[in-house]
C-alpha cells in the first residue's frame, strides 16, 4: 500500500505530502507572475493577445486521483508561440522507465511531481527563444531540479552575458560553487550530438538536488525559488530591448532553420519531453515546445 511522502521517512511514494504541495503552490504562483509580464509586453506592442489555459487530467489504470495539470498558451505580436505549464501527478513508472529515474526501481516505482515548464518562441528573429523549468520529485528520494537556457537565432554578446549574469547572482546567493557546474551541466546537456553544435547559448541546468529532510528541502526550494525569480527579472528585460528590432527576409530564415534544430533537440533527447510521454502527461502540454513555424534546408 502506498506510504504518504514525508520527512524521516525514505520513502516517497504516490500520496502527495506537504512539501510537494508547497512546491506546487510556488510554482502556480511564479507561473501567473510570468503569464501577466508576457501579457504586458504584448500590451506594450499594441497586441490584445493573452494566455488560453486549459485543464487536464492524467489518467492511470487504477489510479483514483493521478492527477494533472493546466497548459497555458499564447499567440501573440511579439511571443510568437509561448507556453507555460504547470503540473502535479502522481502514480507509477513502468517497469523499464522506472529504473532510468533518480530513487525508483521496479520494485519501487512510485512517484509524485510537481513543476513548471515553459518555452517561449518569438516572432522577431532579433528576440531570442527561450526554455526555463523548475521541478520538485518524490520517489524513493525527493530532490529539486530545473534551470533555464537562452535559444536566440542571432546571438548577441550582451543579451548572453545579461542572461548568465543574472542566473550567476542567483547562484551565488547560495552556493559559490553552483553556477560554474549549473553552466556545465547545461552546456553538457542542451547539445545535439548528431549536428556537433549547442542549441543555443546555455544557461544553467541541475538536478537530483536532494531534499530528504526539512532542512534540505527549505535549502534547495529557496535556491529553485530565486531560480524563477531571476528568470522573471532578466528574460523579459532582453525582450523589450529587441522586439522592435528590424529584421530582413534572411534573418527570418536563419531562425526558421534554428528552429528546425531545437525541435530535433527536444524529440530526441530532452529528458522532460520523454518523462511527459512514459507518465502519460497531456500530449499537447509535452509538445508546447516545439515551434510553430520551422525548416529543414
Amino acid at each position: 500500500m502506498p506510504q504518504r511522502a514525508g520527512f524521516g521517512n525514505s520513502v516517497f511514494m504516490t500520496d502527495i505530502s506537504p512539501q510537494t504541495l508547497t512546491a506546487k503552490t510556488w510554482f502556480e504562483d511564479l507561473r501567473t507572475q510570468i503569464c501577466d509580464e508576457f501579457v504586458a509586453i504584448e500590451r506594450e506592442a499594441g497586441s490584445d493577445a493573452s494566455f488560453t489555459f486549459t485543464p487536464w487530467k492524467r489518467e492511470e489504470e487504477g489510479n483514483a486521483d493521478p492527477g494533472g495539470g493546466v497548459q497555458g498558451l499564447m499567440k501573440g505580436k511579439v511571443f510568437e508561440k509561448v507556453g507555460v505549464n504547470v503540473s502535479t501527478v502522481k502514480g507509477e513508472f513502468s517497469k523499464d522507465f522506472a529504473a532510468q529515474v533518480n530513487g525508483a526501481d521496479a520494485d519501487n516505482p512510485g512517484f509524485t511531481a510537481t513543476g513548471i515548464s515553459l518555452v517561449a518562441h518569438m516572432a522577431n528573429p532579433h528576440v531570442p527563444a527561450v526554455h526555463m523549468n523548475t521541478r520538485f520529485l518524490t520517489t524513493g528520494k525527493a530532490w529539486f531540479g530545473g534551470g533555464a537556457d537562452l535559444n536566440p537565432p542571432i546571438p548577441y554578446e550582451e543579451d548572453t552575458e545579461a542572461f548568465h549574469a543574472a542566473f550567476r547572482a542567483a547562484c551565488a546567493a547560495h552556493d559559490p560553487t553552483y553556477y560554474d557546474k549549473f553552466k556545465k551541466w547545461a552546456d553538457d546537456y542542451f547539445y545535439i550530438p548528431h549536428r556537433q553544435c549547442h542549441r543555443g547559448v546555455g544557461g544553467i541546468f541541475y538536478d537530483h538536488l536532494a531534499s530528504d529532510d526539512a532542512a534540505a528541502f527549505d535549502r534547495n526550494f529557496a535556491f529553485t525559488q530565486d531560480v524563477g525569480k531571476a528568470f522573471l527579472d532578466i528574460f523579459p528585460k532582453i525582450v523589450r530591448g529587441r522586439m522592435n528590432a528590424e529584421f530582413t527576409p534572411a534573418d527570418k530564415q536563419q531562425q526558421l532553420e534554428w528552429r528546425g534544430r531545437y525541435a530535433e533537440f527536444n524529440l530526441v533527447y530532452d529528458r522532460g519531453t520523454l518523462f511527459g510521454l512514459k507518465t502519460g502527461g497531456n500530449i499537447d502540454a509535452i509538445l508546447m515546445s516545439l515551434p510553430p513555424q520551422a525548416v529543414w534546408s
